[in-house]
């Protein structure tokens, strides 16, 4: 079964806050956005593998740490690409690879247009990124080209998730860990996150019209 990490953390609680509001500007959004990001990396990436090697320092040598195995980043068109930043900031050896999913409007299903995977060899371990885990369905596509693709090990990384979201990756991806900043109450009858923050990308890229 999924394990869901939610983050507990009087900073997520602020800085939630101030993504939520209608009143914030798309500046300071993407700014809440890079925060909570960094927020959420910091603790889902806790458990990655780490090798020794010899640093030397001006004085004397020591030992040194970095990661061991490759890590892909997965931003998933087009808000998840606010994620990528502060992900690459933590870990700047990380590949990026973006997957393009959005939603139909008349069927709330999600449409893959766009996939950057190459044919090579995978990462050993994929983050997928989305501010919102909404019904689940791109993340879902997201996970199935990531597993297409040969990836063993994948989280998935969102600011605020729906149960039902959350409930779809329990059912159809049990081995994917899923990370949030908060689990907010329900979906309403058009899909979006209630309290939520209405559409991240429109308001991530100052799209709303």
């Amino acid at each position: 079964m999924n394990e869901i990490n939610v983050l507990n953390h009087p900073l997520v609680d602020c800085h939630l806050s101030v993504l939520r509001s209608k009143q914030t500007c798309n500046a300071e959004f993407r700014q809440s956005i890079k925060r909570l990001s960094m927020l959420l990396a910091y603790s889902a990436t806790a458990q990655l593998e780490i090798e020794t090697y010899t640093v030397e320092t001006p004085l004397a040598a020591c030992a040194g740490h970095r990661l061991k195995k490759r890590v892909g980043l997965a931003p998933i068109l087009r808000a998840g690409v606010a994620m990528v930043e502060p992900m690459l900031e933590l870990i700047p050896t990380s590949e990026v690879w973006h997957l393009g999913m959005y939603r139909d409007e008349h069927t709330a299903q999600p449409v893959h247009y766009y996939s950057k995977l190459p044919d090579g060899a995978p990462v050993d371990i994929a983050f997928i990124l989305d501010p919102m885990l909404a019904t689940g369905g791109s993340a879902a596509m997201a996970i199935k080209a990531l597993v297409q693709w040969g990836v063993r090990h994948i989280k998935m990384l969102a600011i605020i998730a729906a149960p039902e979201g959350i409930e779809h990756l329990r059912k159809n991806f049990p081995d994917v860990e899923i990370h949030a900043c908060v689990v907010d109450e329900r979906l309403n009858e058009d899909h979006f996150i209630v309290p939520g923050l209405g559409d991240a990308g429109d308001r991530i890229f100052n799209t709303l019209g």
